[in-house]
């Protein structure tokens, strides 16, 4: 009941985000408005589910209220603390699952970064060892089950029940899932502004490689050679982790070219668990005709400061040390040199309640370019809106 009337609430809210899209404040600036929109979203959806089951209407309207007065900066700290409140609880299940207390070094770069010079094979720190924990020798499929156990339900990758013939794998959750619940990782490497035109096949990624998405503030991420993850906790340097899953909506099929993986290859690194349950935010597909999506992207800056968390965070980051400056992406402006603090990732967040179902997700393609025969948009405004 408490949810429904803040759905309710919400509904109107995206009535008046349409409104405001027409007025002259927001005329010029419509794309700063659908971003506002889909924070003030996240930070309703997100702060209900850290209530728990026992919410009650009281509950949902005190957040509404608080969705209503609090400013943007605000609102985004909200969210990134619930959303890191969930992680905490999910990375807790994986290590009671694995049980990593004994602790392996192997002579590694620590740096999670490579840069790009003279020398394209000099790490940009020492060598010094990375640390990895000795875990319970499970199988991806045995975490999974163990994952659900804990925290209620896991992922599981099978044919999309979309009717489109080009819908090939989707994404389903096995078990329940509260509003709000953080349900998957978008895994890969990740891109900054300034570094775009390293992206393999750059510039016509975006039409080979169907597994690139991108944040409000333009950091990409890549999430091909990240695949289905692995079966082990082990340095990973973006290299492909299995043959490259190829979508029919692409243009090409030539995906993983020698160029490709020789710039994948290089010391981009970390020591990741490539045996996670939730690393698979790149198989939702967008939701088909006559259906809803069930799930939304959200922005979520991980503090690297986080060292027991750092192995369950499914990315790495590019970065070339000599190009680090003030960047700026349509009308978001920040410097690179503070990205070596966090890692900006995306997590997918459920905007109802699921039950052994498949996640779907509104790509909000843009509406300026040809888009593929199996896209049916959700909301015209809000695409246009989102690539303003």
């Amino acid at each position: 009941m408490a949810f429904a009337k803040l759905l309710f609430l919400f509904s109107k809210f995206q009535q008046g985000v349409g409104v405001l899209a027409k007025s002259t404040t927001f005329a010029k600036n419509p794309r700063q408005l659908q971003y506002e929109a889909d924070i003030n979203k996240l930070f309703m959806f997100t702060s209900y589910n850290r209530l728990g089951r026992d919410a009650e209407e009281a509950d949902a309207e005190e957040i509404i209220e608080m969705a209503s007065k609090a400013t943007l900066p605000e609102q985004q700290k909200q969210v990134q603390e619930n959303i890191h409140y969930q992680l905490e609880n999910f990375c807790a299940s994986m290590d009671e699952i694995l049980d990593n207390d004994k602790t392996t070094e192997l002579n590694e770069p620590r740096s999670e970064t490579f840069a790009i010079g003279k020398d394209d094979n000099v790490p940009t720190t020492d060598k010094a060892s990375t640390v990895i924990p000795e875990t319970k020798p499970l199988q991806l499929a045995e975490i999974s089950k163990l994952l659900k156990d804990r925290i209620g339900y896991t992922l599981e990758i099978k044919p999309s029940l979309i009717p489109h013939k080009d819908a090939g794998q989707g994404c389903f959750i096995e078990g329940e899932a509260d509003v709000g619940a953080v349900l998957a990782f978008y895994p890969g490497v990740i891109y900054s502004p300034a570094f775009h035109r390293y992206i393999p096949i750059y510039p016509d990624a975006d039409a080979q490689n169907s597994y690139l998405i991108t944040r409000y503030d333009g950091m990409v991420i890549n999430a091909q050679p990240w695949g289905r993850g692995g079966e082990s906790r082990q340095v990973w340097n973006g290299s492909f982790t299995t043959t490259p899953e190829v979508r029919t909506d692409a243009k090409t099929v030539e995906h993983g070219s020698d160029k490709e993986t020789r710039m994948l290859s290089k010391p981009l690194e970390a020591a990741l668990e490539m045996r996670n349950p939730l690393a698979f935010g790149h198989f939702f597909n967008h939701s088909g005709k006559d259906m809803d999506p069930n799930v939304m992207v959200c922005p979520y800056d991980f503090p690297l400061s986080e060292k027991r968390m750092r192995a369950y965070i499914p990315n790495i980051a590019f970065e070339n040390a000599k190009d680090a400056k003030m960047m700026k992406f349509g009308s978001f402006k920040f410097k690179t040199e503070s990205n070596a603090h966090v890692l900006k990732t995306l997590v997918l967040v459920a905007t109802r309640a699921l039950c052994n179902e498949e996640l779907m997700l509104n790509y909000r393609l843009s509406n300026s370019e040809r888009r593929p025969e199996w896209y049916t948009p959700v909301d015209e405004e809000e695409d246009g809106r989102r690539w303003s």
